[in-house]
């Protein structure tokens, strides 16, 4: 794997461009994977990738109904499962929330930059980083399974508005 920053906070984002791209990586991911993306997984998914803000699930569940559909909290509940567990979404933790996953292939142990600003995230994917834990863990004699850090902070636009 090699190093990989995937930001909105970067110049020139075309956010319906990352959106459709994300769907379509979705679509052909769980296509190799041999996993179905049914109706209400892929309206989830896309509830997710309406922006780069984090979204909780009960949001998304509002979201669901607001398009017409009166879905059970279960379903949307197991609808983010799934899409956490065929690697198309994050969970941040310390948000309780749930973000798009650009590039599902890629390995998860990576490190999300969270603006306590605008909210945006950006996900970094720094195999130094991750190596250091896996190794740092490894001396402890402790095997890491789910090495992800959230960094909150500021990003570089809102810090320019200061």
């Amino acid at each position: 794997m090699t190093d990989q920053v995937i930001s909105p906070f970067l110049g020139d984002h075309d956010h319906q461009q990352c959106q459709t791209e994300a769907i379509d990586t979705a679509v052909a991911e769980c296509e190799k994977q041999g996993l179905k993306l049914t109706k209400t997984r892929r309206q989830v998914l896309e509830i997710i990738w309406s922006q780069h803000h984090p979204i909780g699930a009960y949001d998304v569940l509002q979201k669901l109904q607001q398009a017409g559909h009166k879905p059970a909290p279960p379903t949307a509940y197991r609808a983010l499962e799934f899409l956490v567990h065929a690697r198309l979404i994050h969970r941040i933790e310390s948000l309780n929330a749930y973000i798009g996953c650009p590039a599902p292939s890629n390995s998860h142990q990576c490190q999300f930059l969270i603006c306590s600003v605008c909210g945006h995230i950006a996900e970094l994917n720094k195999e130094s980083i991750s190596q250091a834990l896996q190794e740092g863990a490894a001396e402890l004699g402790f095997e890491a399974r789910q090495p992800v850090i959230e960094i909150h902070g500021v990003c570089h636009s809102c810090l320019s508005q200061e």
